[in-house]
């Protein structure tokens, strides 16, 4: 059976979800994303979940468009488009009828994913149990496991520590000061300099704490928690890492294909 059969259902849409989402695209899979009303997405330049705020999203070739429902995201795939839904609950999953769902949203905790969905159902990272309620998990932690797949158990736990990035990791990001609407002073791709102001929270300012290049900042006006992830700072300063995939994001998809071309020989399906 050709692989454009087999539907892939995404929930999430962030950056890591788009890696993953751009890879299985390109290898002739097509591919529903099924986001929240408002996404806390951070690298919004490589997020399909932009879309949900511009309509249309672009990442390294592939489009993805917002649609606002299962019949008008059938219709994108047929047309060789990414439909981006709101569908944070995937109650669409009756009438999409993918044959693969992926849970992308990096929550480090299981928001409702099971076996049931779908013949074929991939967690990525903690929070997940490979054989119970998922068919695989693809590993996320940096390090000599990144983009492994996991049939039996789970993944490494969340270590809550960012990962290294030219030699910084958890002062490259940027985290709210306190609860409030963000009113973002910079843009993603501009250099920044220690103590610059990025944002304001409220009244509170959010700082850098490092020499770099702002890779990823949440979208302007929404309301966030203290110590939310708003920001990253990148230290390499090469301002084209903001519009393009991720090594990481690159071995995390490579994982999850791996796993479908391989539950899928299982089936008997390719």
């Amino acid at each position: 059976m050709s692989l454009d059969n087999y539907l892939i259902a995404v929930r999430g849409g962030g950056d890591l979800a788009t890696g993953v989402i751009h890879r299985l695209v390109q290898s002739g899979f097509p591919a529903v994303i099924l986001e929240t009303e408002q996404p806390t997405v951070i690298r919004r330049t490589v997020a399909y979940a932009t879309a949900i705020y511009t309509e249309s999203m672009e990442v390294e070739g592939l489009r993805a468009v917002r649609v606002n429902c299962a019949a008008e995201a059938l219709d994108c795939v047929r047309a060789e488009v990414i439909p981006v839904l709101i569908d944070p609950f995937a109650e669409s999953l009756g009438e999409l009828k993918p044959h693969i769902v992926i849970d992308a949203i990096l929550a480090k905790r299981n928001l409702g994913t099971t076996r049931d969905m779908a013949p074929i159902v991939i967690g990525l990272g903690p929070g997940f149990n490979a054989g119970k309620d998922v068919h695989a998990v693809v590993e996320t932690n940096r390090g000599h496991n990144l983009g492994k797949v996991i049939y039996q158990g789970i993944a490494e736990p969340n270590t809550g520590v960012p990962g290294t990035i030219g030699g910084f990791d958890y002062q490259r990001v940027l985290r709210a000061p306190t609860d409030g609407v963000i009113r973002n002073l910079k843009e993603i791709g501009c250099e920044v300099k220690q103590g610059d102001i990025i944002a304001y929270v409220g009244d509170e300012p959010v700082v850098s704490s490092l020499d770099g290049i702002l890779r990823g900042l949440i979208m302007d006006g929404l309301t966030v928690s203290r110590n939310l992830k708003i920001g990253d700072v990148d230290p390499r300063c090469k301002r084209e890492f903001c519009y393009s995939i991720s090594d990481k994001a690159r071995a995390i998809g490579g994982g999850v294909l791996e796993a479908i071309l391989f539950l899928l020989k299982k089936e008997g399906g390719v």
